[in-house]
Parts: C-alpha cells; structure tokens; sequence
C-alpha cells in the first residue's frame, strides 16, 4: 500500500511539475526572486519557491509593480504623476465640492493633471459627478482611494 501510494505522491509531483513549465512566472509573480531564478524555475518547484519568497520577502514586487520593472506589468490605471498626488492631497475638500457641483477650477484641473482631453472635460466631470458616492465613498477616504476611484469611474 506504502508503495501505491508513493507512486501516486511522485506521480502528482511530476505531472505538477510539468504542468507548472513555463509558467514560473504566472506562478510567483514579478519582483527581484522572479528575475533571479528566472532561467532555473520553470522546472523547478523549489526555484519558484525561491522565487516567491524573494518576492515576497524583499519588497521588489511592490516596486516592480508601481515602476513598471522587474518583469512587472504596471497597472492601467496607475498615475504616476507626483504632481497629480500632491495636488489631490493639498486640494482633497476642493476637489469634492467641485465633483459635487460638476465643474469648478479644482475639477479643471485634476482632468488636466490625469491626462483627460480638453474637449472631453465637461463629460469627465459630469460623469464624477453622477458618480460622486463612488469616488468618495466616506468620509474618511483616503488620497489613492480619490484617484484610483475617479479613474475607474471615467474609465467605466
């Protein structure tokens, strides 16, 4: 029975090996372990176990992710304009009562910032307004959340 059952483990592991070829990458992510053992892991459970927890382990997935790098794809609705943060973060009440109203200088501005064509800026802004719930979804929403928010909502 011992032996049935050996058989049956090994045969799991291998066919999870094979299966698992080529796809070290979809199996533990990007980062700096990914990028490591990038030419050993396909075949390899304890590679992408090094893998994952370099990744893991080392914040370079995190990184890799908001950067763009380390085979990380960025994500769509990522906004990496530093000015665009600072400016929500200083003008955050502008900006609410703007979205609330549907125009408004503040308003103007953030379309500019996250990138919205001149002449599509009074459908960007009524589409937040009608969409305010969803974009400050309390009152303790926080800077990305703001963005992140009225991003997915122009983009729906």
């Amino acid at each position: 029975m011992k032996k049935v059952l050996s058989a049956v483990a090994i045969t799991l592991v291998m066919s999870g090996a094979a299966y698992a070829a080529g796809d070290a990458h979809r199996n533990t992510g990007c980062g700096l372990g990914t990028l490591l053992w990038e030419s050993k892991a396909d075949n390899s459970i304890l590679f992408q176990a090094f893998q994952a927890t370099t990744n893991g382990t080392s914040g370079s997935q995190t990184f890799g992710i908001s950067s763009g790098t380390s085979n990380c794809q960025q994500p769509s609705k990522f906004v990496s304009s530093e000015k665009l943060i600072n400016f929500v973060q200083a003008n955050m009440d502008n900006l609410a009562k703007d979205i609330a109203m549907g125009k408004g200088e503040t308003l103007d501005t953030f379309a500019e910032l996250v990138g919205v064509n001149p002449a599509d800026t009074a459908r960007f802004n009524a589409k937040l307004q009608a969409n305010f719930g969803k974009i400050f979804t309390s009152e303790h929403v926080v800077l990305a959340e703001v963005i992140d928010n009225a991003l997915t909502v122009a983009n729906s």
